[in-house]
């Protein structure tokens, strides 16, 4: 046990023991403090150094960053002032492509107009065609209508047969509708010289048959219709035939007009042997065109048959013009005779009137002289007569 002063301290007391190795602890801690703080700044030294540097720097770095301070601010001017004036120079750009603008929609405006007045001529003539074509339609529609009877497709046949022939010869060469001396009435008979003689067209329309042919759409209905479409026109031949070639009377040969194109190439391209019994049977088949080139043919023919008609009155109109020139003749002698009279007349007239201008010449140049003393008449007095 240790006595400080009045205190005893008992150094088996556990609490003594601790406080002693508390403060031991301390002291030591002191102790390892200082040192470690001597330590510290002794390592401080070339920090604190350092740390003035830094300083030295940081006011440099101060000072720099005032200075790029300055220059932000003359670069922010000097951007603002660009900035304006590229602020400026958008508006006149702006300006001018509003104006480019504007001028160029007022151009597609008038174009735009304009295209839109063509447009509407357009179609208002579309509108006209459309309006043509309707009616056109109702006149397809009529003819369709014609056709499909039996009697008004011979009446087709037989105007247009008509219209050709009307155009073709003149009106006294032939007769429509004549009848003839069995009582068969032809649609047309063309009044030819003989020969041949008058000759007789006649106008069938085999439609239904071509038709068919036309529809045919297997090889059996093809097969059916060609036959038909034979049948049909060598029944018009034979008809044709046995009525209008009378002997002594018409011609050879007759005339089928078909009032069809159509018809007649379908005839020819794909029916030789039926066109060949036309022949055969002295009946030739005509569409509108080969009509109109055959009635051409006609008409050279009537020429010149009236031509040979009219020789003898040609030669003797020749023989009365030649009497007529013979007296021109004459009489332009006996008119040379009296021009030549008249000329010498006239000649002997200017001989005359050359010598009379000579003489009025020598009258105008003629001197009046005084005479001689003794040449001098005396100019008396008339005397007086008496008083009865």
């Amino acid at each position: 046990m240790i006595r400080l002063g009045s205190i005893e301290i008992a150094l088996d007391d556990p609490v003594t023991l601790a406080l002693i190795g508390a403060g031991a602890l301390v002291i030591l801690l002191v102790f390892l403090s200082l040192r470690t703080a001597a330590r510290t700044a002794r390592a401080l030294e070339p920090i604190a150094g350092q740390m003035t540097y830094f300083s030295t720097r940081v006011q440099a770095l101060s000072d720099g960053q005032m200075q790029i301070t300055g220059a932000l601010a003359a670069v922010s001017e000097a951007q603002a002032t660009a900035q304006s004036a590229m602020l400026a120079n958008m508006e006149r750009r702006l300006e001018d492509v509003q104006k480019s603008m504007g001028e160029t929609l007022h151009g597609t405006s008038n174009r735009t107009a304009r295209s839109l007045g063509a447009l509407q001529e357009r179609l208002e003539t579309i509108d006209r065609a459309q309006a043509k074509i309707e009616k056109l339609s109702g006149d397809v529609l009529s003819l369709q209508d014609i056709l499909s009877n039996k009697q008004t497709r011979g009446a087709f046949g037989e105007i247009q047969l008509n219209d050709i022939v009307s155009k073709a010869l003149p009106a006294d060469s032939y007769s429509l509708q004549a009848t003839l001396s069995n009582g068969k009435r032809a649609d047309c008979l063309i009044h030819l010289p003989n020969p041949p003689g008058p000759i007789v067209i006649d106008s069938k329309f085999p439609l239904e048959a071509y038709e068919a042919l036309v529809r045919a759409d297997t090889p059996q209905a093809k097969t059916e219709a060609e036959r038909a479409f034979r049948v049909a026109i060598r029944t018009h031949i034979k008809a044709i035939s046995e009525r209008y070639i009378l002997e002594g009377e018409t011609a050879d040969g007759a005339l089928m007009f078909l009032p069809s194109e159509a018809v007649y190439a379908e005839l020819h391209a794909h029916f030789p042997e039926v066109v060949r019994d036309g022949f055969a049977a002295r009946v030739w088949i005509v569409s509108p065109t080969t009509c109109m080139a055959t009635l051409n043919t006609m008409r050279a023919i009537l020429k010149d048959a009236r031509m040979q008609a009219q020789a003898g009155e040609i030669r003797k109109q020749i023989s009365a013009l030649h009497r007529d020139v013979e007296l021109v003749v004459e009489r332009v002698g006996k008119l040379n005779t009296h021009f030549g009279q008249a000329r010498r007349d006239v000649e002997g007239i200017n001989i005359a009137a050359e010598r009379a201008g000579k003489r009025a010449g020598q009258l105008e140049s003629f001197e009046f002289e005084p005479s001689a003393p003794d040449t001098v008449v005396p100019l008396t007095k008339a005397a007086t007569p008496p008083a009865e």
